[in-house]
C-alpha cells in the first residue's frame, strides 16, 4: 500500500509498516494543504491510506465516496504510540478504500 503521513504523525511509525511505501505530506510538498485539499490530492496521487492524528477530520470532511482509507491515531505522543505499533500496523493492513479507523492510544 501507498501510505501518506499527515503533519503531526510521528515518522517512527514508518518502521512498523513493512512492505508498504510511506511518504509524508512534507515530502510530497503538501504540508500547508488543508484537510479537504490534502484528501483530494492524495487520492489523485493514488495513495491508499492517510495516517493522521487529526481526530476532527471525520467531522470536518465529507468522507462518503472517498477512495482513500483514513486511519486516525488518538494521540501523537511518540512515547505512547511506540507501544501501539502492532495495533497501528494492523489497522493500516485492514484498511479498505473509503473507510476510517480510530486507533485509540492508551496512556498506560
Amino acid at each position: 500500500m501507498l501510505i501518506l503521513f499527515d503533519q503531526g504523525t510521528p515518522v517512527g511509525v514508518r518502521d512498523c509498516l513493512h512492505g508498504h511505501v510511506v511518504k509524508t505530506a512534507r515530502e510530497q510538498g503538501w504540508s500547508t494543504l488543508l484537510n479537504g485539499e490534502l484528501l483530494r490530492v492524495s487520492e489523485e496521487a493514488k495513495f491508499d491510506v492517510l495516517l493522521t492524528t487529526d481526530k476532527n477530520l471525520i467531522y470536518q470532511q465529507n468522507l462518503s465516496n472517498r477512495k482513500i482509507a483514513i486511519v486516525i491515531l488518538g494521540r501523537n505522543r511518540w512515547s505512547l504510540i511506540q507501544r501501539m505499533l502492532p495495533e497501528i500496523a494492523a489497522a493500516i493492513n485492514a484498511a479498505k478504500p473509503g473507510s476510517y479507523t480510530l486507533v485509540e492510544i492508551r496512556e498506560q
